[in-house]
């Protein structure tokens, strides 16, 4: 198996003490990079669930630079000590609560004080109180900061510094002097005591603000505090805790600081000299980072720009346009080098002072659906073990579209359209960004492109930064079966309700197979109407495109008569044909294995045509539903398609009998079909009232079954999580990529790839030892997976009666003499008809007349 597609960013990184190597968090492992390639060298794996915080433990001399030992803890409740330079596991400590922040003050004291090391290591954990059970009201407080003995493996005499509503990150100064989080519109700051044991007391201020904060910063060297808010303000406290942490009688600096006057900016009885409130940046501040030498603290938020304040005058430099809102600022110990956190899944390493971008590291693009933008807060979730910090936010005019992911299934390529309105083109088995692509409906000095970078493939436009408003959003991306072509459904979204546009492109591979340029771009390719789907002919430069506006359109390469393997690239696209069936919407497409025959699905039916004579062979069938995807199994003769809705269904159709096979109650979220094979997969959402999800798949979500498309009992199924959103396909394998994974001694032709709707992505083998004995449900057990409720014959015509071969059957149905007349006689029942001996005899009598007797 080949696992990929984890999000980078969800916890700050640690860089190694040469800074040559930068440890990130990965799920549940730690993922280590090199700074000079910004490749992967090893890992750190043995975490049961998320990975929280990576500490690397400082080297207080320059001669102990080569040590690499590093502190992780993870939402499975434990901490880990290891030797990341072999890697080594080489302690557990078991905490048994899910650990949301953790930081060791005492490993920075020793490096920046020369004293002699501290016989006991004490952590500040955030975690959650999952032993009281959770309330409703919202007053409940589950998160916690506790204290505990690293050394000896326990809390610290039961210490609680503080609980919270939900958990909170915990941020400490580079001196190890102060740590402190911010809750609402307050700030909370503990000073850690000089000689540090379990029942020494930490003592705490508290910093008011009238906005909602989202993040704070320590000065090395001083006691200033700098937060920045939900507004974009930027808050700097000098002089925090003189009363409250100084020492002896409360003087400081000579003087007796309790004066409000002397205290500008300070809010009521705050323990502080002054504030001072900077705004440039026009949303939340979600970065906050100190200088070395503290002269310089660095801010930066939703607006994608690294800016750089000088402390002393307040004047400020800048990073523009990095492309996504900032998350996290980590310094390294090489004074010329940071790293940028970034929001879709990228960090960049910089050189410092100038800031400019060395490498990037580049993870798949996260989409977070529809859901409302949550302003950067951590969002944690029991059921899934999961903290999340990102934007999540899409527009409504896109809710309902499928996942909007595209696969290159010969060359192991994924296109995405991601959270941030745009497409990437992402290697599955490399597991890294593959090419560029910008596009949009641009002006004439602008040009779309496709470039060779190595961060994936963009198709959006925004007004200028991240922040602004989004004009233009990709709907849908198709990829040509032998990935020399591609096309993007695209719509410029309306002002005001006006000007709005829906834009079909298409893309050519150039000669080097790396570049793809734009061949031709139709504007309102159905008038007014959406674009539902888009499908390539298998082996010809031939496209379909279908509407929501009642009709489907054939688009052909110059004369249509090239081969697959000839360049593209100074090709124009035309219409060859336009077909509709009674004005209904055109809702799905597809192409058969030799392109022959093109299946349009028109709502509820399916239309099958040949494209090249635009005729209308036949239509079979109807569902219950609007049908939004169809997918041709292979080489056979059947077909596949699934319909959402109230009643949803997978059905397999017979082109030699036009008529449905088989079909199950199931909402399918995707359809994968192996070109070679007669096999297709297909990835269900279970309900929730299935018997299944409760006992057998322990609260997952989704279900891949593998079918023979002969065959309604399921080869092989697999239950799995966040399968709202995700997508199959069969990849062909990668034989440089495959280490072990072989079946009987042979390696795979083909690799089913599932991506979930966070993007995290699994390669397997369904054929495969390990596959098989991860088979989730029965096959007796399937029909527990469907919808609950009547469908197909039953909720037409009623439930059947039990039929008892063993009951002895009529040789014939007893009737009474018809008498009524002819115009009558076929009222009522079929069923309730006298057999047919009965019923001819006594119609052909009512059509004659009787002759009359003549009487001499």
């Amino acid at each position: 198996m080949i696992r990929g597609g984890r999000s980078y960013v969800l916890s700050p990184p640690a860089f190694s003490n040469d800074a040559k190597r930068l440890l990130v968090c990965t799920a549940n492992s730690v993922t280590i990079f090199s700074t000079a390639t910004g490749l992967p060298v090893a890992s750190l794996d043995g975490h049961a669930s998320l990975v929280t915080a990576v500490i690397v433990v400082p080297a207080s001399t320059p001669a102990s630079k080569i040590i690499c030992y590093c502190w992780t803890a993870s939402l499975d409740g434990t901490i880990r000590y290891w030797d990341f330079s072999v890697p080594e596991l080489i302690k557990i400590i078991n905490v048994n609560l899910p650990i949301i922040s953790m930081v060791i003050p005492s490993l920075l004291r020793q490096t920046a004080e020369t004293n002699e090391k501290s016989p006991k290591t004490f952590a500040y954990l955030s975690v959650e109180n999952t032993k009281e059970p959770e309330k409703e009201s919202s007053k409940a407080l589950r998160g916690q900061i506790k204290k505990f003995n690293l050394t000896n493996s326990r809390m610290a005499g039961g210490m609680t510094l503080t609980e919270t509503k939900q958990p909170e990150i915990i941020t400490v100064g580079s001196s190890g002097k102060y740590f402190g989080i911010r809750f609402k519109r307050k700030l909370q700051i503990w000073k850690v005591p000089t000689a540090e044991t379990e029942r020494a007391v930490v003592k705490k201020i508290t910093l008011h603000h009238t906005k909602n904060m989202n993040v704070l910063a320590f000065h090395p060297t001083q006691r200033i505090v700098a937060a920045g808010d939900v507004t974009g303000r930027i808050l700097i406290w000098r002089g925090f805790g003189d009363r409250t942490f100084a020492d002896g009688d409360g003087l400081v600096n000579g003087k007796l600081m309790n004066s409000e006057e002397e205290r500008p900016g300070v809010r009521g009885d705050d323990d502080a000299d002054s504030c001072t409130t900077w705004h440039w940046h026009s949303s939340e501040v979600n970065v906050l980072f100190f200088s070395s030498d503290g002269a310089y603290l660095y801010s930066g938020g939703k607006e994608g720009v690294l800016v750089v304040w000088q402390l002393d005058t307040g004047r400020k430099k800048f990073l523009p346009r990095i492309g996504s809102p900032l998350l996290w600022l980590t310094d390294s110990p090489d004074p010329s080098l940071s790293s940028i956190s970034c929001a879709d899944n990228q960090i960049h390493l910089l050189k410092m002072p100038s800031m400019e971008i060395l490498k990037s590291i580049s993870g798949i693009k996260i989409c977070l659906g529809s859901l409302a933008y949550c302003s950067y807060t951590f969002i944690f979730s029991r059921t899934d073990s999961y903290v999340n910090k990102l934007p999540c936010s899409f527009p409504e005019m896109c809710n309902g579209l499928q996942s909007g992911i595209a696969f290159d299934c010969n060359a192991g390529l994924v296109a995405l359209r991601t959270d941030s309105y745009c497409i990437q083109l992402y290697s599955l088995f490399d597991d890294r960004g593959v090419s560029e692509v910008i596009s949009g409906f641009h002006d004439q000095w602008l040009q779309p492109r496709i470039l060779c970078l190595s961060t994936g493939v963009v198709i959006c436009e925004r007004n200028h930064q991240p922040s602004d408003e989004v004009t233009v959003v990709v709907t849908l991306a198709v990829i040509s079966l032998d990935g020399s072509m591609m096309s993007t459904a695209e719509v410029k979204l309306p002002e005001e309700g006006l000007g709005g546009l829906v834009c079909l492109k298409f893309w050519a591979r150039g000669s080097q197979n790396k570049e793809f340029s734009l061949s031709t771009i139709i504007y309102e390719p159905h008038r007014d109407a959406g674009i539902s789907a888009i499908a390539f002919h298998p082996t010809r430069p031939m496209a379909v495109s279908s509407s929501y506006g009642g009709n489907f359109k054939v688009w052909v390469c110059n004369n249509g008569i090239q081969e697959m393997d000839q360049p593209l690239s100074n090709s124009g696209w035309t219409c060859h044909a336009v077909g509709s069936y009674k004005k209904k919407p055109m809702t799905a497409a597809t192409f058969s294995a030799d392109g022959s025959v093109l299946a349009v699905a028109a709502e509820t039916v399916i239309t099958l045509w040949d494209a090249d004579k635009n005729i209308l062979v036949a239509v079979i069938g109807e569902t219950l539903m609007p049908v939004v995807n169809l997918s041709f199994v292979g080489t056979s003769e059947y077909l596949v398609s699934a319909s959402w809705g109230s009643k949803p269904q997978l059905s397999i159709w017979s082109m030699s009998k036009l008529r449905v096979s088989w079909s199950y109650m199931l909402h399918v979220e995707a359809i994968a079909s192996a070109a070679d094979m007669s096999s297709f997969a297909a990835l269900a959402l279970l309900p929730e009232s299935s018997k299944c999800n409760e006992i057998s798949l322990k609260g997952r979500d989704g279900v891949i079954l593998l079918f023979n498309a002969s065959d309604p009992v399921p080869i092989f199924t697999w239950s799995v999580n966040k399968a709202k959103g995700g997508a199959l396909a069969f990849i062909q394998a990668n034989q440089s990529s495959l280490d072990e994974n072989e079946l009987d001694g042979k390696p795979p032709q083909s690799l089913l790839a599932y991506i979930n709707g966070d993007h995290e992505y699994l390669l397997f083998d369904p054929q495969g030892k390990e596959a098989k004995e991860h088979s989730a449900i029965r096959q007796e057990g399937l029909g527990d997976l469907e919808e609950a409720g009547k469908f197909g014959y039953s909720s037409i015509y009623g439930e059947l009666p039990q039929f008892d071969p063993k009951r002895k059957q009529a040789s014939w149905v007893p009737s009474e003499p018809l008498e009524r007349t002819w115009e009558t006689v076929f009222s009522g029942s079929s069923h309730n008809l006298p057999p047919l001996t009965k019923l001819c005899s006594v119609f052909l009598e009512s059509l004659l007349e009787k002759r009359t007797a003549n009487v001499d």
